[in-house]
């Protein structure tokens, strides 16, 4: 039964890519310069660096904070100690902690489980929800997030002009990505949900990023996605977490997945199951990612804001 439904995962994925590699004609845009529309790059091209943010462009993505490095080289967490995806609500409360804040492993129904907390002297939510309403338009922006292994992003609908409050912005938009995990490639789609309408609770001074996590290139989600950000003494808090291995399908969008496969696809069927080692590779990216935009994201929001 199990290998049933990973060969139903395997020929979704496979079609998915079939039906989008067929809208696509002529060269890859994953052979064009970096600066067309439609092309992942590692680093920040010429043009890149006459964006008005490029002070903050960085040649290396700064060291993860000690707890994840910690994490990353110990063992995975046993799965009676996970919490299930059921319980994310009450993990993630306003109040509170969780007996293990940062680490990886498999939960007891077989989910790959990530979390990681990241303190953030001097940032505030407030930020975080402006950030997410403003990265995904431009793969420069995106870039300024981990410049090691961002390599592209869109936005299915681009707000960031709208009068709109920073959170309505992301939510109920979906965020295009490519990037690196570890040394894996993923072309990744992430739909961002409200989370007040999933039941989590959001005080004032607080807020919660929640998403699907799926493939540009199929039609297929394959996680889910939270950080919650909170204020402490002299900044905030983010506690993220990564359920994946929870398979859904999602409307087709053979635009965007055309899209995905002219930058040059990463369809690979074993990506969409994700082993320990993948948990382990994503632990390690979100604590880069996180504690390297924490380092410069108040000057960036005072600045673009």
């Amino acid at each position: 039964m199990a290998r049933q439904r990973y060969l139903t995962r395997r020929v979704t994925l496979s079609l998915g890519a079939a039906v989008a590699g067929a809208m696509v004609t002529g060269v890859g845009a994953a052979n064009a310069e970096p600066d067309s529309p439609n092309t992942r790059y590692r680093g920040y091209s010429e043009h890149d660096r006459t964006r008005p943010y490029a002070k903050y462009m960085a040649d290396r993505t700064a060291r993860e904070p000690a707890p994840v490095s910690a994490a990353y080289a110990g063992p995975p967490t046993p799965a009676a100690d996970i919490p299930d995806f059921s319980a994310l609500r009450a993990d993630l409360a306003a109040t509170g902690s969780s007996p293990i804040e940062t680490g990886y492993g498999r939960t007891a129904s077989g989910q790959a489980w990530v979390a990681v907390r990241t303190e953030m002297p001097r940032v505030t939510a407030a930020m975080w929800d402006w950030w997410f309403g403003w990265h995904s338009s431009e793969s420069a922006r995106y870039k300024l997030w981990h410049p090691d292994a961002h390599l592209y992003a869109a936005i299915a609908a681009d707000r960031t002009a709208a009068p709109l409050p920073d959170r309505e912005r992301y939510v109920g938009n979906i965020s295009y990505v490519d990037e690196y995990i570890g040394t894996e490639l993923q072309q990744l789609a992430i739909a961002f949900q409200d989370p007040i309408a999933h039941g989590f609770d959001v005080p004032e001074g607080q807020t919660v990023v929640f998403g699907k996590v799926g493939s540009s290139v199929a039609p297929l989600d394959v996680g889910r996605l939270a950080h919650q950000v909170r204020p402490i003494t002299g900044g905030c808090e983010m506690r993220s977490r990564f359920y994946l291995n929870m398979w859904s399908l999602r409307v087709p969008d053979l635009a965007r997945a055309a899209d995905a496969v002219g930058r040059g696809p990463s369809v690979d069927p074993r990506d969409i199951a994700a082993d320990l080692d993948a948990a382990r590779d994503l632990l390690l990216h979100c604590g880069q990612e996180m504690n390297h935009l924490a380092g410069f994201l108040p000057e960036l929001y005072r600045e673009f804001r």
